[in-house]
């Protein structure tokens, strides 16, 4: 189970404080070239660690925006990755068909819609020939106005037109991203973005909702009083539209932020909540062997450093503070919102920056959390009961689990486990902070 960290951008949206540099047309071959050569780096390195977690064999790339990233240089990635043996392509896509496996079980990349319908179905079926079976669209909204001041670089009618050249090219299996909470946001326009989304049937949906991180520039608005927060009631009123509207589509509510078609629950994500070991690649990443969490700094190797590799440290640089864990923010306890929300959670702490490593000192190993057996049990409750399976009932102490099933904070389910139910879902944070 692997996560790879893009860390580059056309553009900083105004929301997200998810580590990312600016690809400037004229140096991306350098800026691509160094960040390739350090992530293969870091899998011949990491060679152990990634073959541990084999079991479950997924492979996600997230960001930053990986279509940036061209598909020869991910090419490079996959290789090292696999150990010198080439991935599989998709049956659908090999001359043969022979069904072979497939190098991983989930393949997910995340896109923008931007880069689809610049670069056209040629390149999307590139992806799938690199055995990409996964795609993640960072939507947004379908409201030109609310995309301008995110500072998406897509409108509405190019979000359509991706999806389609996504269809059109083959992807099977296509996830939409969306953010509430907006002020300006009305119900109206909420739903006119949820009636498309349900129109064009992905397979599965995440919401999320919007949140200030101090080193976004919706941080910087905040603090200088150009922007107030929308109400918790406003808030509400919008994810209980989304879960409606979505249960009245078909959609199975398997988490807090996500939605799914019977059976297409994201393989990858669901092994977070369930904490599964993963390994996390590029600047950024974390990592969790099951006991012990990690995490990559904040910064591009040197460009001059060809065999340079991103040291283990904290992932936060004083310009762009982590976000904490669990916040009161729907889909925000464990992550930043507005990106895709599948970037592995638990970012801490502040670490190298590109001034501290650029002279070539770069540690092999360092910023890591060992968990004790109560912080792991804590852990487990509160990524549990995000979703709809909960967890077992022997986590909570007698007298707790009766108060709450008592006064409908907590239901059974038909095999004795407990979890949140879906009306109470937008206040997890209150009941997990309430259990422990």
């Amino acid at each position: 189970m692997v996560y790879l960290h893009v860390p580059f951008c056309r553009s900083f949206c105004t929301y997200c404080d998810f580590y990312s540099e600016i690809a400037c047309r004229d140096r991306d071959a350098q800026l691509f070239d160094s960040f390739t050569d350090a992530v293969c780096e870091e899998i011949s390195r990491r060679r152990d660690e990634i073959e541990a977690t084999r079991d479950l064999n997924t492979l996600y790339i997230g960001g930053g925006t990986p279509s940036v990233l061209p598909p020869m240089r991910l090419q490079r990635i996959l290789h090292q990755l696999s150990g010198g043996v080439p991935p599989e392509p998709p049956a659908s896509l090999r001359s043969d068909a022979t069904g072979k496996r497939q190098a991983f079980t989930e393949f997910t990349i995340e896109v923008n819609p931007e880069d689809i319908v610049e670069k056209g179905e040629a390149y999307v079926r590139k992806l799938l020939a690199l055995g990409v079976d996964r795609v993640s669209m960072g939507v947004q909204s379908l409201d030109d106005g609310i995309l301008r001041w995110m500072n998406r670089r897509h409108d509405a009618a190019r979000a359509r037109e991706a999806f389609g050249i996504l269809r059109q090219a083959g992807v099977g299996n296509i996830s939409l991203d969306l953010i509430f909470g907006l002020p300006q946001l009305s119900e109206a326009l909420l739903a006119q973005t949820l009636e498309a989304f349900v129109a064009w049937r992905p397979e599965h949906i995440s919401a999320y909702q919007l949140s200030v991180e101090a080193g976004s520039a919706l941080g910087r608005m905040a603090r200088e009083g150009r922007f107030t927060e929308a109400p918790q009631e406003q808030c509400a009123a919008q994810y209980g539209l989304i879960c409606r509207m979505l249960q009245e589509a078909g959609y199975i509510h398997y988490e807090i932020s996500n939605w799914a078609q019977p059976g297409r629950e994201a393989i990858h994500n669901s092994a977070y909540w369930s904490r599964h070991p993963y390994v996390g690649l590029g600047p950024s990443a974390h990592s969790f062997d099951g006991t012990t969490r990690s995490w990559n700094p904040d910064v591009l190797p040197p460009a001059s450093a060809a065999t340079a590799t991103f040291p283990v440290g904290k992932s936060a640089s004083a310009d762009r503070p982590a976000p904490g864990l669990c916040e009161g923010k729907v889909g925000k306890g464990f992550m930043a919102a507005g990106g895709s929300g599948d970037i592995p959670p638990f970012s801490i702490g502040r670490g190298p920056t590109q001034s501290d490593v650029s002279g070539g000192s770069w540690p092999l190993r360092g910023g890591e959390e060992v968990l004790s057996e109560e912080e792991a049990r804590e852990e487990t409750i509160m990524l549990g009961l995000r979703t709809a399976r909960g967890i077992p009932e022997d986590l909570i102490p007698e007298g707790k689990a009766a108060e709450m099933l008592a006064d409908g904070r907590l239901v059974r389910l038909p095999d004795g486990r407990l979890r949140i139910p879906e009306d109470h879902w937008f206040v997890s944070d209150d009941i997990i902070a309430d259990l422990l």
